[in-house]
Formats: C-alpha cells, sequence, structure tokens
C-alpha cells in the first residue's frame, strides 16, 4: 500500500493535466473486471512464453513516443493507407495478438467501455510483474487515438547518442533519469538481432569474451538474435547496469550510457542497488503512460484494436 500511495502522489506531482481525467481504478464502475481480465490473458500467455515482457513494454514505448499513449501504432496498415505498424521501426513489435484477445473478452464483459491504449498500459503492468520487475498501479481512462501515420514515427535507433536520446525523452516530458530508467530495464528482458549491433562487435573496448561469444553467435545465417541482458535476460532487474559498468552493453545506447558523463552515475547507482533501480522503473513506466494521453471526449474507445470505429 505504502508503493502505491507513493506513486499515486509522484503522478500527481509529475502530470496535474492528466490526472483531471485519469485516475487509479477508473474502471471500477463502468467494468469492475477489466484489470483482472487483461491479468488473466497475460499471465496465460506468459506461462507459454516469456519474451512477452520484452514485446509489450517495446509496444507500449513504441506506441507513447510517437502520439502519445493512444494506441496508434494498432491500427493495421490497407491498401493506400499504411500506419505506424508498417514502419521500419515497427516492423518487429510484436504482441498484437495479446491486446487482441484482451479487447474480445472486455467487448463480451463491458461493451465499448475500456480503451484499447489502457490494455496496453495494464497488459504491459502486468507482464513487468509477471517477469520479476515491481508491482504497481497504474491509472486509467485513456481513449484511442484517431491517426495512425508512418509519418509521425521518429523513434530512436539502436546507436543513437546520449544526448540526442535526452533531447527526445525531454520532448516527450521525460528526464534523463527516466531515460537510463527505462531503456535499461526494457532491454533486461530483450533480444536483438545482430545486424543492429556490429558496431560493438567492432568495439575493441568490449568485453572480449562477450564479443567472442556473440560473434560466433551472430555468424549463424538469417540474422541472429541476442540477449541485451546476458545474465538474467527474462527477469525485469538492475542486472544489465552492471553488465554495462563492465563494457558488455550489447547495443551501442547502452554502453553510451554508461560512459556518458550526464548518464553514467546513475548506471552505477542502479548498478549496485536493485531496490531502487525497481522503485524507479515503475515510477518512470506511470509517467511513460501519461505521455499526451487522449481523455474525457477526446479521441474513440475502439472496438477492434486494429481499425478506428468509422472502418477508415
Amino acid at each position: 500500500m505504502r508503493s502505491i500511495t507513493a506513486l499515486f502522489f509522484l503522478f500527481c506531482f509529475l502530470a496535474p493535466s492528466a490526472l483531471a481525467q485519469l485516475r487509479f481504478g477508473f474502471y471500477g464502475r463502468s467494468c469492475p473486471r477489466a484489470e483482472s481480465i487483461v491479468a488473466n490473458v497475460v499471465a496465460n500467455r506468459f506461462r507459454r512464453d516469456r519474451t512477452i515482457t520484452a514485446a509489450l513494454l517495446r509496444m507500449q514505448f513504441h506506441d507513447c513516443f510517437v502520439r502519445g499513449c493512444d494506441a496508434s501504432l494498432l491500427i493495421d496498415p490497407r491498401p493506400g493507407r499504411p500506419s505506424e505498424k508498417s514502419t521500419g521501426p515497427n516492423a518487429s513489435v510484436r504482441g498484437y495478438e495479446i491486446i487482441d484477445e484482451a479487447k474480445r473478452l472486455l467487448e463480451a464483459a463491458c461493451p465499448r467501455t475500456v480503451s484499447c491504449s489502457d490494455i496496453v498500459t495494464l497488459a504491459t503492468r502486468d507482464s513487468v510483474a509477471l517477469a520479476g520487475g515491481p508491482r504497481f498501479s497504474v491509472p486509467t481512462g485513456r481513449r484511442d487515438g484517431l491517426r495512425s501515420s508512418p509519418n509521425d514515427v521518429n523513434l530512436p535507433g539502436p546507436t543513437i547518442p546520449v544526448a540526442a536520446s535526452i533531447q527526445l525523452f525531454a520532448a516527450q516530458g521525460m528526464n534523463a533519469n527516466d531515460m537510463v530508467t527505462l531503456i535499461g530495464g526494457g532491454h533486461s528482458v530483450g533480444v536483438v538481432h545482430c545486424s543492429l549491433i556490429q558496431d560493438r562487435l567492432a568495439d575493441p573496448a568490449m568485453d572480449r569474451s562477450l564479443n567472442a561469444r556473440l560473434r560466433n553467435t551472430c555468424r549463424a545465417p538469417n540474422d541472429p538474435s541476442v540477449f541485451l541482458d546476458q545474465r538474467t535476460p527474462f527477469i525485469v532487474d538492475n542486472a544489465i547496469y552492471g553488465e554495462i559498468r563492465r563494457q558488455r552493453g550489447v547495443m551501442r545506447i547502452d554502453q553510451n550510457m554508461g560512459l556518458d558523463r550526464s548518464t553514467r552515475g546513475i548506471v552505477s547507482s542502479f548498478a549496485q542497488n536493485n531496490a531502487l533501480f525497481r522503485k524507479r522503473f515503475a515510477e518512470a513506466m506511470v509517467k511513460m503512460g501519461t505521455i499526451k494521453v487522449l481523455t474525457g471526449r477526446s479521441g474513440e474507445i475502439r472496438r477492434n484494436c486494429r481499425v478506428f470505429n468509422n472502418g477508415r
């Protein structure tokens, strides 16, 4: 209860405009089983596939950092009408079927009540807890966006400089601490294709034993993938920060966070204190979930997360 209360006050402080509409327990009366329905869908999938945590974390990040947390990423492209989903950075985003299943059950229980953007937020939160990460409450009441265009997509690549990444996060109302928390936390359970880490494999500063192991894996055909966190790849924890401190960051942006003067202190503090990381990760996830949200009469509540209600 203490952690939930702390997050509530943090939320009040960080996002007073969103607080006017977003609130904890938003569906308490309109759809009392909303959160449990989503949690059951996620838990059933997690039992079969522990990689869904990384998939859902990436989905929420890629959605919120384009037009805000409005589920615009979920819209399917159509002939002559591309969407965010059809762009290069989003081509490998997966887990849409989890959102579809939750939406189908929610429409049966409470038609036209729970937004797709809230489903993404809740499903991601639940998957983090299942993967050993912090348990936390998230405010709900988001509505779904009415636009999804590839022209809006401007997401950070794996080699983005730290300064540029800080600027990108600042544009979304987030700071350097949030950046290190969300990138490191997201990568604690993720994988990356070998084609995206060639710069790191060519870096003489990279830990030699790790470099040799990754090179051996990456010799295989069809662009294989490797874990970003070599120690605990299925657990949301602080292990990746310790790896970064030992020049074992697999992706360039991860390693740069450990070297840059503006972020290396944050990396070091997380590497030494998992409790601190868990607290900050929960706070940053709540904060990210408030980026440019639509509430009240804005947007819509989609009946199908892949299609706007008017069918366009």
